[in-house]
């Protein structure tokens, strides 16, 4: 097992590599870096060549790559033209932890913008997975126990509607219902955006109550669909004639069911789970923006849209280093799960 580690935390030095580069040429694709710096002055064809110059965007896309990995030289920034340089332009390199400087909060390391808003995300989104790996292995476990029961058709009916509905048409109900038309009728309501209420400051209770609408939106959606996987991956396992020995044995029903049954089903949930936790990072985009809730998702689309390769490519690659390090903790849990499975 430590050799397959070790090799494949080596075999992941050029796949990020590879990565890095095809993403480095497409955010050089997706927009003009140059209009977000400039603002008005950047339609001036005399001051595009300057910020291009400064910025080192007139070097071709492979010295521009190396400068983004490795480092560079270049001088001050002098980002209105008066001669006096606002912007720090020297990098150490992404090899050495420096993402460069935000081109639309001037001055501001990128590293830095991410950090901040990185607590808020996983404040937000680690909950929601635990919620939703309970509930489904939970819900999962008794429909595929009472297969085409009363309770099995109406759970399964239910998840059905819940996996259907976009992420967006459940985050407005429940604004609607929870926010707008309890506070109607009286009853105790929720807030409905943000991250806490600006009169009464960030405290724990502020939090917690900012964050009920969005967990429940991501809850619905999510764990829907992993109880429907659970369910069929237990209904698979629980008629293999190994459970069906353990039965005539007369073991306990909580050990083969716990024991035997939902450790061998867990095994491709493991796999769904390895995928979904990476994106932990990166924030739930439709959640964070219709809840005005300032986590990675918004800080991604709102330095998107205008172009600011330092904290798009800074986010991406945290992005893309821990789907590789999930996936390599999800073949040490696979190992752990089922001893046959040996990595040498």
């Amino acid at each position: 097992m430590t050799r397959y580690i070790i090799r494949r935390i080596l075999q992941a030095f050029p796949l990020l590599i590879i990565i890095s580069i095809l993403l480095f040429v497409l955010m050089l694709n997706t927009g003009d870096p140059l209009a977000t710096m400039g603002g008005r002055k950047a339609t001036r064809p005399e001051d595009r060549e300057r910020l291009s110059r400064q910025l080192g965007l007139d070097k071709p896309v492979t010295t521009q790559y190396i400068y983004w990995l490795v480092g560079n030289d270049w001088a001050l920034v002098d980002m209105d033209g008066d001669g006096t340089p606002e912007t720090p332009g020297a990098r150490k390199g992404v090899l050495r932890g420096d993402f460069g400087n935000s081109l639309v909060s001037r001055g501001k390391a990128a590293y830095d913008i991410i950090m901040e808003r990185l607590p808020n995300t996983l404040i937000l989104m680690i909950p929601a997975e635990i919620i939703v790996i309970i509930i489904s292995l939970l819900v999962g476990m008794y429909s595929a126990l009472r297969q085409y029961s009363l309770i099995d058709q109406i759970i399964t009916a239910l998840s059905f509607i819940g996996y259907s509905m976009p992420i967006f048409f459940v985050a407005l109900v429940s604004m609607y219902l929870f926010g707008v038309n309890f506070k109607r009728w009286g009853l105790p309501y929720l807030p409905t955006v943000g991250m806490f209420d600006p009169h009464i400051g960030k405290t724990p209770q502020q939090i917690l109550l900012h964050m009920v609408l969005p967990i429940l939106s991501m809850t619905i959606i999510t764990a829907a669909g992993y109880s429907r996987f659970v369910r069929s991956q237990m209904l698979e396992v629980i008629s293999e004639d190994y459970i069906r020995t353990a039965r005539s044995k007369g073991l306990p029903q909580r050990m083969i069911i716990l024991g035997h049954a939902l450790k061998n089903a867990a095994l491709p949930l493991v796999t769904i789970i390895g995928l979904d936790i990476p994106l932990l990072l990166g924030g739930a985009v439709v959640t964070e923006s219709i809840f005005a809730w300032p986590g990675m998702g918004r800080l991604f689309i709102d330095h998107l849209s205008r172009s600011d390769t330092p904290v798009v490519m800074g986010i991406l690659m945290m992005i893309s280093i821990a789907v590789i390090l999930a996936q390599l903790i999800t073949d040490i849990v696979y190992a752990w799960l089922d001893p046959r499975i040996r990595y040498t």
